[in-house]
Order: C-alpha cells, then structure tokens, then sequence
C-alpha cells in the first residue's frame, strides 16, 4: 500500500508536470511556425459561447487598426484575424460545426495563409467597401487538408458557410487553395475567409470586431523597439512578444494549474500518510523485537536506522513503480488529448521531472520514517505486554 501510494504521488508529479513542459514546449512551436513577431489583442483571448462560439473579439475597428500599424517602416505586414464556429455543408442539407478563421489583406491573405495547393484569395476584399460591409463578397475559402477529406473536397469545389444554418444555406464559398496554417495553430480542422465575410455570414460586422492582429516584421527590425512604440501608440490594447503571449495564454488557465498543483500536493499527502501508516505498522509488528534489541544494549539510533531504512525502500520501490508506469500513461494520455485537441506530444516525459520525482518519492519514505522514529522509544516499550 506505501509503494502504490509513493507512486501515485510520482505518477501525478510526473503526468502534469509532463504535461505543463509538454503545452509550453507545443505552444511554442505553434508560435513559432506562425512565423509572427508581435501580436495585438484588445485584452484577454479566451472562448466564447456568445455568436456560436469561437473566440472572444476584443478588438474592434478591426481593419483600420491593421491598415494603421501595417503602414509603419518597421513592419511587412499586420492582419486581423478573428475565429469563430461555423456551420459547414458540402451539399446544403446535412451541417456540421467547425472554426472558420477571418483574415485580412490581399492575394492569399497578405501572407497570414501559407497555400499548399491552389492559387489563395483573389485580388483584395471588396466587401469591407471602408467599413460599410456593402461590396461584392468574394465567396472564396481555403480549407485544411482534414476538412478537403472530410467532406471530399478539392479546388474549385463548393462549400456552404455560415453562423447560422440559414445563413449558410445562403452562403456557397468556392474552394481556392488548401492550407494547414490555422489547422496547425489551432489543432483542430479549419476554414479561412476574408475577414469581412466570416463577420457578415456570423452576423457580427457592428464594430468591427476581430479577435487579434499579427505582426511580421522586417528583418532588420528590432521587434522589442516596435512593440513598445506600438504600445505607445495604441495604449488601449497589449501587444505582446511570442514568448509574452504564450505566456499571457497560458497564465489565464490559472484555474487549471491551481487545479493540477492541489492534485501533485493531494498525491503527496496521500503517499506520505500511507507510508507513515506502513511504517508505523512495521514499528508495532515487531515492537518485542525492538524491544528485544533495547534490553540487549543496541542504540536507539541503530534501531531508528532499520526504520529509516524501510521508509528509505519503500520510497525507492514506489519511485521505480511510479516511472515505470509513466511511459504507458503518457502514451495513453497524448493519444487522447491528440484525439480531442488535435495537439500530439502534449505530456512529455523529462528527465529532469522524473529525477524530481525519485527526491519526493525519497523524500516521502524519509519524511515517514522520521515520523515512526520519533515515536519509536514509546513503542519500543510495548515489546513487554507480549
């Protein structure tokens, strides 16, 4: 029971500290392959159930701030993106729901969209007609590789679109290329509008909302000196960094890590008041023994160092136990988050968590052991009432 509880403690230690190196470790290469510098919210990027779901559009006036910041010297291009949930039918009778990705700027999307095959968006976005959402729309899409197989699609096939299921029967968007570019980012399969079209098919073009905007810059550019002239400039949103925004993501499931540190720490108690009770059970188990040995003139500590010994095992056992079963969890837990997320790799087995791990495995059989040595002398005396 003390070794499956010490293991428990490492197994818990082990899976979520794996798994908060495993999401930094994916969101950063997500960042990177966005291949963006700076990035502009107008506060907290969380989900929303509100317009179907999707991402809150803290940001507003959406297209004109980005035609602002894409004309500094320093930057190659800024785009607006919103995500939202959308309704998806190739034929317009049977729909489902997936996240259609906004985007800004000309030809494939003033270089958001990375085109694997087709030819991108077509000349510029005429629907936004500066803000009055009154231009022709395009009616063009790019979708990822899942969703052209999902629903077997291919260039220049149609698709229906919308945030409702009646906008999207009034909706049919001719597919133009393919792109893994959101797919990737954002784990799950997608489709990619003009900006202006996703906020007119989701009913959402009052303010001009989207739900960030991307920054490249130059190559010469130094991105801390751009991003604190555009947070000079713009002080009512946060630009931020990859590694600040990752940052700031991650920070706001607060919640979750309270969460997944109560249960490393419940582990721990777990581990510690098992092996506590074992040890104490071995102390009363043999107490004529130890008494024994008192009467006999061994020292105390000789006899302390027996228990200190067993706790010393029993730590050791349930850290070899705990690792052991650390592969094939880790394993099981990536192929469910892969099949939920879309994200592989997401719980990573470090050397440095498992090395860890073996010091609070250790530490708990230690920390017992003190505990049943210090009560030692009294139960020792209890060798007489044999």
């Amino acid at each position: 029971m003390a070794i499956v509880g010490i293991a428990v403690a490492v197994l818990a230690m082990t899976l979520l500290a794996g798994g908060g190196l495993g999401v930094m470790e994916v969101g950063e290469q997500q960042f990177d392959s966005a291949d963006r510098d700076l990035w502009v919210t107008g506060g907290p990027v969380g989900l929303t159930p509100a317009g179907g779901g999707g991402f809150e559009n803290t940001l507003h006036d959406s297209h004109e701030v980005a035609a602002q910041i894409d004309d500094h010297e320093e930057v190659s291009n800024a785009v607006s993106m919103s995500f939202q949930t959308v309704y998806i039918s190739e034929n317009g009778t049977s729909y489902d729901t997936i996240i259609g990705t906004g985007v800004t700027g000309g030809g494939g999307a003033g270089g958001a969209v990375s085109i694997s095959d087709g030819r991108g968006f077509s000349g510029n976005d005429d629907h936004y007609a500066n803000g009055s959402f009154g231009g022709e729309m395009g009616h063009e899409v790019v979708i990822d590789e899942r969703t052209a197989d999902a629903y077997d699609l291919s260039i220049n096939d149609t698709v229906h679109l919308g945030g409702t299921t009646s906008a999207a029967d009034d909706n049919e968007f001719t597919v133009v290329g393919i792109s893994s570019t959101f797919s990737e980012f954002l784990g799950t399969p997608t489709v990619t509008v003009r900006l202006s079209e996703l906020q007119t098919i989701t009913g959402s073009t009052g303010t001009d909302p989207a739900s960030m905007i991307t920054i490249t810059l130059e190559d010469e550019a130094n991105p801390e000196a751009v991003q604190a002239n555009l947070q000079e400039e713009y002080p009512e949103y946060e630009v931020r960094t990859n590694q600040e925004q990752l940052e700031s993501v991650v920070g706001e499931q607060a919640t979750v890590l309270v969460g997944a540190g109560l249960l490393v720490g419940v582990a721990l108690i777990t581990g510690t008041v098992l092996t506590v009770s074992m040890l104490a059970l071995f102390v009363y188990h043999h107490r004529a023994e130890l008494a024994t040995l008192t009467a006999l003139g061994i020292a105390r500590p000789t006899i302390a160092g027996v228990v200190i010994a067993q706790g010393f095992f029993l730590g050791l056992a349930g850290w070899l136990f705990g690792v052991t079963l650390t592969v094939p969890f880790a394993y099981l837990l990536n192929t469910i988050v892969e099949s939920i997320v879309g994200f592989d790799g997401l719980v990573i087995i470090s050397p440095m968590v498992i090395a860890g791990s073996g010091i609070l495995a250790i530490g708990i059989g230690s920390i017992a052991a003190l505990v049943v040595g210090w009560r030692l002398p009294s139960t020792s005396d209890l060798g007489s009432n044999r």
